[in-house]
This record gives C-alpha cells, structure tokens and sequence, in this order.
C-alpha cells in the first residue's frame, strides 16, 4: 500500500511533528500508533489519518504532563464507539488526578523555594557581618604598624 493524500509515511509525521523517527517507532510501541505495513517484508510503515490524530493527541496529552499510559488510555477511549459520558468521566478523573499531583509538586517546590530564600538572607546577613568585621581587624592592624 504505498502512501496516498490520507496515509503518511514515518517521515512526514515526523517533519509535521518535529519529531525523530525513533520516537514515532517508540509510541508505536507502546501501542499509541497502529501503521499498516508496506513494501518487501512489510518494512515500510503506512499511518492513517487516524495514527495522525492519535499522534496529535498523545503530543498534546504530553504537554499537559500526562504519562504515555495516561494518553494511551485516554485516546483509547475516544476510540470506541460508546457514549461520550463514560469517556468524558474517564478523561476528567484522569486529568483531576494529575492536577492534584501536580498541585502537590507546587506546594513541595513552594517550600523549597522558602527554604532557599530563607538561606539565602541568612547567607547575605552573614557575609555583610563578615566583611564589616574584616574591614575592622583591617583598620586595627594599620593602628599597630
């Protein structure tokens, strides 16, 4: 089956998506993507218009912080020809757990970044005791001389 106006080779995806072709071959693996084969002993890889939807939105799911799996089984999802409702239920659990894991990421950074502020005052504090005190013993050894 040789590519036509709706099928795409591995390297348009990969120019349309700024991608390497090693990473299309990789979300094939993990399931995201399913190209028909082509061409002597099936080597060369054919994408459909849907491989190129998934892509797009495996992309976008990365974007937001998803994992892999996350998208997979979301996209998945999509695919089925149920009612929206159970998959829109799906999507937003998905997504409520990520926000809340990334809202705990933001609290631990939040502190982390207090914590160095904090340091840091002191560290200033510190280095103007310092170099006060050293231009003191700097005066008092010219006194003696």
């Amino acid at each position: 089956m040789a590519p036509s106006a709706s099928t795409f080779t591995i390297s348009d995806l990969a120019r349309e998506f700024d991608l390497t072709t090693r990473a299309i071959r990789f979300y094939e693996d993990m399931g995201l993507l399913q190209p028909e084969r082509s061409g002597p002993g099936g080597r060369n890889r054919v994408y459909s218009a849907r491989d190129r939807t998934r892509l797009k939105l495996t992309l976008r799911a990365k974007r937001l912080g998803l994992s892999l799996t996350e998208a997979r089984d979301i996209i998945d999802t999509y695919d089925s020809p149920r009612d929206t409702g159970p998959q829109l239920r799906k999507f937003l659990a998905i997504l409520s757990a990520h926000r809340q894991q990334i809202e705990e990421q933001m609290a631990e950074l939040q502190a982390n970044l207090e914590e160095v502020r904090t340091h840091e005052k002191e560290a200033k504090a510190l280095l103007v005791r310092v170099e006060k005190g050293g231009a003191k013993e700097a005066k008092g050894d010219r006194g003696h001389n």
